[in-house]
């Protein structure tokens, strides 16, 4: 079955960067579109960054500039680099194969200002 683990969360500060890690399993990864995306306490999930199978990206406005995805097809990984994160970046980040419909349990990003 698909399994998605998100990794690499914790604690930083204001304008500090953090590379989470979405190890993938259970479906052709290669072959699927990957997104990040973000719950804050209180607010919807929203997407925040997207890869196509062929390495094409798109960005949250939020994000753009600040935040990286990419993907490596042999370890069936993608990341999400942050960069100058803001205290409102805080929240639970998931990814997601566009294929299927299963999530991870998340990785928790707390900015302090």
């Amino acid at each position: 079955q698909v399994q998605l683990v998100e990794s690499g969360g914790g604690l930083v500060q204001a304008g500090g960067s953090l590379r989470l890690s979405c190890a993938a399993s259970g479906f052709t990864f290669s072959s699927s579109g990957m997104g990040w995306y973000r719950q804050a306490p209180g607010k919807q999930r929203e997407l925040v960054a997207s890869i196509t199978s062929g390495g094409s990206t798109n960005y949250a406005d939020s994000v753009k500039g600040r935040f990286t995805i990419s993907r490596n097809n042999v370890r069936n990984t993608v990341y999400l680099q942050m960069n100058s994160l803001k205290p409102e970046d805080t929240a639970v980040y998931y990814c997601k194969a566009f294929s299927g419909t299963s999530w991870g349990k998340g990785t928790l990003v707390t900015v302090s200002s």
